[in-house]
């Protein structure tokens, strides 16, 4: 197992925040640092001091960390043609020496489209598709050849294919709780499959869809990571535990139900129950960015007991 933290800045955090987050994370051995891709606060809040977007602050968290890797759950196949999202997470990737993952999902927010002049189809599985293949072509295309596609939403005509990513294969996640279509793209094209805030009892069925579709498709099920993304808030006791949930807005009992929440205890049976149904990874949902502490409770004495 290995644990990555997850964090959702549109809420309200900066550049700075994420950073001071990111290298905290870094120093205390967590192996990745991840963030959402959206461009509008969700419920309360005013979300100041206003979107930052996800490949540029990958870009400048690529160059100060070191060693952490960092990616995208996921970015919004509305937001960029895939053109240029493959030159993007490329050059991140270069950026990063190596230390890069692309989540790529269909989108979902509406507001925050209209928002920001973006367009927001009603069918929207079909551009994911296209993209997926097409990105994975052009970085797969070897230097010197050529690439070239021809599909109902984008075409593309005798293109260099470059620049290339420095790890080959990207990782690519993908995730989504579809029964068909998702597991399908899973198995064609991702490294890793993602499970977003499942409950425990489904998840088996969940992780048996993909890797029944790795089957199908003539893939071994083993070659992708089965990873799983929970809000995580943890308490040394009960008082620590339910000032925290406070501090986002939740109740104590309903994150009990839905996430990796309580004493620490708790989430240490609460993470192995998830692992014993078939989770290898873990993105650590974290919504206070200032709470670098909460993090480091979860390193000291948490991790510790569930790593191996």
């Amino acid at each position: 197992m290995d644990f990555r933290i997850f964090i959702e800045p549109q809420q309200g955090a900066s550049y700075a925040d994420q950073l001071d987050m990111a290298r905290t994370a870094e120093r205390l051995g967590f192996n990745g640092f991840f963030r959402s891709d959206h461009y509008m606060a969700m419920g309360k809040g005013d979300g100041l001091p206003g979107p930052t977007d996800a490949w540029t602050t990958l870009a400048g968290l690529a160059r100060e960390t070191s060693s952490i890797r960092l990616g995208t759950l996921v970015s919004s196949a509305t937001f960029r043609y895939p053109g240029v999202l493959a030159i993007q997470v490329a050059q991140v990737d270069a950026m990063s020496g190596g230390r890069v993952e692309l989540g790529l999902g269909t989108g979902w927010y509406a507001e925050e489209h209209s928002a920001y002049a973006i367009p927001f189809p009603a069918r929207r599985f079909g551009l994911l598709t296209e993209q997926l293949e097409l990105i994975t072509g052009l970085w797969q295309t070897p230097v010197g050849q050529r690439y070239n596609f021809d599909g109902e939403h984008y075409q593309i005509s005798d293109s260099p294919a470059l620049p290339k990513p420095v790890q080959s294969p990207m990782p690519v996640i993908i995730g989504g709780g579809g029964p068909r279509r998702t597991p399908a793209l899973a198995a064609r094209f991702g490294t890793e499959y993602n499970a977003g805030f499942p409950k425990l009892a489904d998840l088996p069925e969940t992780y048996g869809r993909v890797r029944a579709a790795c089957t199908d498709a003539g893939r071994d099920p083993d070659d992708l990571v089965y990873s799983t993304a929970l809000i995580t808030v943890v308490g040394r006791d009960e008082a620590e535990f339910t000032r925290r949930a406070g501090a986002i807005g939740r109740e104590p009992a309903e994150l009990r139900e839905n996430g990796l929440a309580g004493t620490v205890p708790e989430v240490i049976e609460r993470i192995r129950a998830f692992a014993a149904v078939g989770a290898e990874r873990f993105y650590l949902q974290i919504m206070d960015l200032s709470d670098l502490e909460h993090i480091a409770l979860i390193a000291d004495e948490v991790l510790p007991h569930v790593e191996a």
